[in-house]
């Protein structure tokens, strides 16, 4: 059975890679497993029949041969275990890469989503401010240079690419640009992880998705 993920029917970010169906697609094109889209409305993600694939009513989820997962970070991992290339080989090789996922997850990604969110969900609030706004990021910073330190002049976290750059890289792709920008370690990180084919494919497949009008409203 080919593989299917869900996606938005239209993207809050207008098709720039950041909703969290272009992770999915990035790890099947880097183990060249094909893969079907079910595109799912705003509406659609908070009813009933999508709940059962995703209980909070969010997307991706993946299904195949009867199973069917929801959250990125699982779905990766999943594919990295069934299909050779985003995992190392090694046993203690491949317990770190699992955890630089985690790590992308866990300790990276909060604070840059709350200062992402900050925009959306704080006007009104006595705390939304320049002042709030610099907390935020001065905690970013401080993730991004114990990332970048650890880093150091390697290409990759570990000595070859894995799941856990793929998910690293997903989730400073999230930090604003200028942001990033103060640490030209983790940019060229980035843009190195951005060059490769499978990433390419995965942008364009999600990008193409959204290159007209809306077709969904955010309800």
């Amino acid at each position: 059975m080919t593989p299917k993920i869900t996606a938005f029917k239209w993207s809050p970010d207008g098709g720039k890679g950041m909703a969290r169906d272009t992770r999915v697609r990035w790890a099947l094109e880097e183990v060249g497993q094909n893969y079907e889209v079910d595109l799912v409305s705003f509406k659609q993600m908070k009813q009933a029949e999508h709940r059962v694939r995703h209980p909070f009513g969010q997307i991706p989820t993946y299904e195949e041969d009867g199973l069917t997962l929801f959250e990125s970070g699982s779905i990766i991992l999943h594919i990295a275990e069934r299909h050779p290339g985003l995992l190392p080989t090694n046993p203690d090789a491949r317990a770190r890469a699992i955890t630089w996922m985690f790590a992308a997850l866990s300790t990276v990604e909060p604070p840059i989503v709350e200062r992402e969110q900050a925009d959306f969900t704080d006007p009104g609030q006595p705390w939304h401010s320049p002042a709030h706004f610099g907390f935020l990021e001065d905690r970013i910073r401080v993730r991004l240079k114990e990332l970048a330190d650890y880093l150091g002049n390697r290409d990759w976290l570990e000595s070859e690419f894995t799941a856990g750059d793929l998910m690293m890289v997903m989730v400073l792709r999230r930090a604003d640009t200028w942001l990033l920008a103060e640490f030209p370690t983790l940019a060229a990180y980035v843009a190195r992880a951005e060059a490769r084919p499978a990433y390419q494919r995965a942008y364009a497949a999600q990008a193409e998705l959204y290159s007209g009008e809306p077709t969904d409203t955010f309800d």
